[in-house]
């Protein structure tokens, strides 16, 4: 499954229709949260330490919209290659929760950095869980179920970018899916204000970025490379995220450098 860069625009999410578990209940709170006031207003207020102040790369609307799309097309993957998914079904939720968790997780697991860019899933934690509180009794009548979810969302959220390990399968998606936000548009705005930390250069060297579904995994990541900088975001970011996130054996990765007059490294895969 190749997929084009979503925008912040993106309301819904739409599996192929031969998948056996459900996305009504997902595409209502994709529709919700992508036009809640104090959502776009956290979405757009968190990428002001990290860019504005601190010239790092995007983690605002439109990072989070790559993540939210790059989670749920991992989740989509690794069903069909029935991959079990444990977040929901240990807390005996329904599995139409599995990718609500994911979303929700994804929404939110940089508003931290309102607070600052240094151990932000920490900070996180508390402003989520206020924001869940106020959205989950549209979704979910049922007290218990509303704190159950609660919990996976918040245990996702501080697994993206912690030394903590992800304990659930929706956990290691978002782990994962965090990582895959690499392409140059990403670090565009660093980069044009002077900004050249590994992070902004490497990211300047990835070009593109697909998933799909591999012949002896279920999910293939490709990547473009325009020079070996990029391999800093594949070899120190992605596989860092990818170790330890339980998805090590489902997921292949091979990043393809496409410049004819670089030859440093010419393919890497994890």
């Amino acid at each position: 499954m190749s997929e084009d860069v979503p925008t912040a625009a993106s309301r819904t999410y739409e599996p192929d229709s031969d998948h056996a578990f459900p996305d009504e209940r997902l595409n209502r709170v994709l529709e919700f949260v992508e036009n809640d006031p104090e959502i776009s207003v956290y979405l757009d207020a968190q990428n002001v330490n990290p860019v504005t102040r601190m010239r790092y790369n995007d983690h605002g609307t439109q990072h989070v919209a790559i993540v939210r799309n790059r989670a749920l097309c991992l989740y989509d993957l690794l069903k069909r290659g029935n991959v079990a998914f444990n977040g929901a079904r240990d807390q005996g939720l329904d599995e139409a929760d599995e990718s609500v968790i994911i979303a929700l997780a994804a929404t939110l697991h940089d508003i931290g950095h309102v607070v600052h860019r240094e151990d932000h899933p920490y900070y996180s934690i508390p402003l989520a869980a206020d924001v869940l509180d106020r959205v989950l009794p549209d979704f979910y009548d049922d007290i218990g179920d509303r704190v159950r979810l609660k919990g996976e969302v918040l245990h996702a959220i501080l697994c993206h970018h912690t030394p903590e390990t992800p304990l659930t399968t929706e956990a290691g998606v978002l782990r994962v899916a965090d990582a895959l936000d690499m392409e140059r548009g990403r670090s565009r705005n660093p980069y044009d204000r002077g900004g050249r930390g590994i992070n902004t250069v490497s990211s300047q060297a990835i070009r593109d970025v697909t998933l799909e579904a591999g012949e002896s995994v279920p999910v293939l990541v490709e990547i473009e490379m325009t020079n070996a900088a990029g391999v800093f975001q594949v070899d120190s970011l992605l596989k860092a995220k990818l170790d330890d996130s339980g998805l090590e054996e489902f997921v292949r990765i091979v990043a393809l450098n496409s410049a004819d007059n670089d030859r440093i490294v010419e393919r890497l895969e994890l």
